[in-house]
């Protein structure tokens, strides 16, 4: 069964770190780009960012660049997403998605062009 498992979520104080991951079975990454989206409530949900299947772009929302960092370990079939200098705005579910070719357009591509995604991880930044 091909799936996509997120964890590392959790509460964290605004300033603080958390490091997400998420881990592929079923499937092998190398040949994918993997992109990481958020939804806060009662909001849409949003894309994060982008790396490709090589690692070599990574595109991020402006909102996030500088804070973000998204990195892939395709030996352990991972990517993670490291965030730091949280703030409140950042609290939301977070989701890692497949895309269905290797590379990345941008953070506002379709959603439809990613066709796997995982359960989503909680992420709490307090003020």
């Amino acid at each position: 069964q091909k799936q996509l498992v997120e964890s590392g979520g959790g509460l964290v104080q605004t300033g603080g770190s958390l490091t997400l991951s998420c881990e592929a079975s079923g499937i092998t990454l190398d040949y994918y780009a993997i992109g990481w989206f958020r939804q806060a409530p009662g909001k849409e949900r949003e894309g994060v960012g982008c790396i490709s299947n090589s690692g070599k772009r990574i595109d991020y929302a402006d909102s996030v660049k500088g804070r973000f960092t998204i990195a892939r370990d395709n030996a352990k079939n991972t990517v993670i997403l490291q965030m730091d200098n949280l703030m409140p705005e950042d609290t939301a579910d977070y989701y890692c998605a497949k895309r269905s070719n290797w590379y990345c357009s941008g953070v506002t591509a379709p959603i439809q062009s990613y066709d796997l995604w995982g359960q989503g991880t909680q992420v709490t930044v307090s003020a």
